[in-house]
């Protein structure tokens, strides 16, 4: 997806390298074929086997940036054993019965839900209440679902849901406390979807765009148990300070006060035939950067897929362990790549325009510069959208950052876009069709090298 993105550097071109590797493992066409397969009548699922004798119908159900493409490599694989199914997708992928498709792709909007994505999650719910016990259910949860399948419960509506979400995205929320929020305010998160679901058998195919990969917060899990309670959302509102709609809050407090059924949690009956496997996450992808940057003879440090906190003072942070690679050779001796990947937050204050991986790089490059470290930062959200922005994320070395009192301004109105931009450090992929949070690669070239 980085073949035509200009470099100065083989450092820069090993860190696009990586990327791209990264992003590749965790596409559907790649993920699928490899953790799905049928065999006769028994269909293979991960770890998990299906004898398909055993029901009348075979449905997909889902929603999420990578849905689309999952549902494709079913319909691979299965031809007309699927008997029908819809997922809600970015709007701009959706296609509704087209080339021969047996699953509807349904538009959706994304990070803030939308009226096309209520009447597509109508239509999700719809063909889920209709399952039965001899209905077995695929149901793909991937990054973005949240967003994209919206059903608001009757007394929030779609209004106060959207300002709910707009204000707890610039919150510096993380996104299990996001969706504690939202599983309280919709029908389908939390368990709702396996709820109507029952008595069908559910087997869930996940790609995670979420620390620890727990199934209740991929997509604010609809088909998963969840632990979180009304008490609980009421918490992260005060904890921020988010002001929402009297709506949202007169809802939370009813159910705090046992005036409204809780989501389904662990043993509940909804969850007795539903069984859950994991496509991809965010290490898988990082592991395929690792062996792409071992290829081109470079030492690696895999530090964590599990990054988290504020953008900026990550990228900090492996700006210091960047310097400590240069100063002494630990963690590891250069040539080298650092990767890591998570997901860090930005807490809103400015006006400008940029996203937690803008940021992180624009931090990490500042740090690069002061200390004019021979390095060079990458960082892209997965998806191929960082924050509201049409850029992935950015590639930073000390060079681009030939103004550090400009620079540290533009990170101070949360403007990283606007400074990068005029810099050709800003990488832009479009939609990626995946999504498994961020990714950063960090290459350090070997001492006096050219880099």
């Amino acid at each position: 997806m980085f073949e035509d993105v200009p470099t100065r550097t083989d450092a820069a071109a090993t860190a696009l390298a990586c990327l791209d590797s990264a992003l590749s493992a965790a596409l559907p066409e790649t993920v699928v074929p490899e953790r799905v397969s049928l065999s006769g009548d028994v269909l293979t699922l991960g770890d998990e086997t299906v004898d398909l004798d055993a029901f009348d119908r075979v449905v997909v159900l889902g929603a999420g940036k990578a849905t689309g493409g999952v549902a494709d490599e079913l319909e691979s694989i299965l031809g007309d054993r699927i008997t029908g199914g819809a997922v809600v997708v970015p709007a701009e992928d959706a296609a509704v019965g087209v080339d021969g498709r047996r699953v509807e792709r349904l538009p959706g909007d994304h990070p803030v839900p939308s009226e096309r994505g209520v009447e597509s999650a109508r239509r999700v719910a719809d063909l889920a209440a209709a399952a039965d016990a001899e209905t077995l259910v695929l149901a793909v949860i991937t990054g973005g679902a949240s967003a994209l399948l919206p059903a608001p419960a009757e007394d929030v509506g779609l209004a106060a849901l959207r300002e709910t979400t707009d204000a707890l995205l610039a919150s510096g929320a993380s996104i299990d406390e996001l969706n504690a929020v939202r599983k309280h305010l919709s029908t389908l998160k939390g368990g709702g979807l396996a709820a109507l679901a029952e008595p069908a058998t559910v087997v869930s195919l996940l790609i995670s765009d979420v620390v620890g990969d727990d199934p209740s917060v991929v997509g604010s899990g609809p088909t998963a148990p969840d632990d979180s309670t009304y008490d609980d959302a009421l918490a992260v509102l005060d904890r921020y300070g988010v002001d929402v709609p009297a709506a949202v809050r007169d809802r939370l407090r009813r159910g705090a006060a046992g005036d409204l059924p809780e989501t389904p949690a662990a043993g509940d009956p909804a969850f007795d035939r539903v069984r859950t496997v994991l496509l991809a996450n965010g290490f898988r992808s990082l592991a395929a950067a690792r062996e792409t940057a071992r290829e081109r003879g470079y030492a690696t440090c895999l530090l964590s897929s599990r990054v988290r906190g504020e953008a900026r003072e990550a990228g900090r942070t492996h700006a210091a362990v960047t310097e400590e690679v240069v100063a002494s050779g630990n963690p590891v001796e250069p040539p080298a790549v650092v990767l890591s990947g998570g997901e860090t937050t930005v807490t809103v204050t400015g006006d400008g325009e940029g996203g937690p991986n803008l940021e992180f790089a624009l931090a990490g490059g500042i740090e690069l510069a002061a200390e004019s470290t021979p390095a060079v930062v990458a960082s892209v959200d997965s998806d191929g959208r960082d924050g509201g922005t049409d850029a992935a994320g950015a590639l930073v070395d000390a060079d681009a950052v030939d103004d550090r009192r400009e620079a540290r301004d533009a990170l101070g109105r949360n403007d990283a876009l606007g400074y990068l931009d005029g810099r050709a450090t800003v990488l832009r992929t479009g939609a990626t069709g995946t999504n498994v949070n961020d990714l950063r690669v960090v290459v350090v070239p070997e001492p006096d090298g050219t880099g």
